[in-house]
């Protein structure tokens, strides 16, 4: 029990840590996303329906930014299913489990085309 305390305390410590992010707003960060895959327009179709409203493009605007946190995929699922903080929590009658998995692809992907614009 103490066990199971500690590990869901590190990871809520970890995805609270996660939210400090950069407060820039307006300009993309990041050249726009390539979309050949199936998998990845479906990822984007449920960005634009559930997260484009407060993570403008990924950066931050209502809630902070987003493509910017390298967290590992189950924990991004973790925070879209539970919600933190401000952030609802977006049960399976509104986004699929496979939708999930095809939004985490999406984000890695803006992720990447954040990453090659810094370079």
């Amino acid at each position: 029990m103490k066990r199971h305390f500690i590990l869901t305390a590190g990871l809520f410590l970890l995805l609270l840590l996660s939210n400090c992010g950069t407060a820039r707003r307006g300009v993309p960060m990041f050249d726009p996303v390539n979309l050949e895959n199936q998998a990845l327009a479906q990822g984007e179709k449920v960005y634009m329906s559930y997260c484009q409203m407060c993570h403008p493009g990924g950066t931050a605007g209502l809630g902070p930014a987003i493509n910017n946190k390298p967290l590992p995929g189950f924990l991004i699922k973790y925070q879209v299913r539970h919600g933190i903080g401000m952030m609802p929590a977006f049960k399976e009658d509104a986004i699929s489990d496979k939708e999930l998995d095809n939004l985490v692809a999406y984000l890695r992907v803006l992720r990447k085309s954040k990453d090659k614009e810094l370079m």
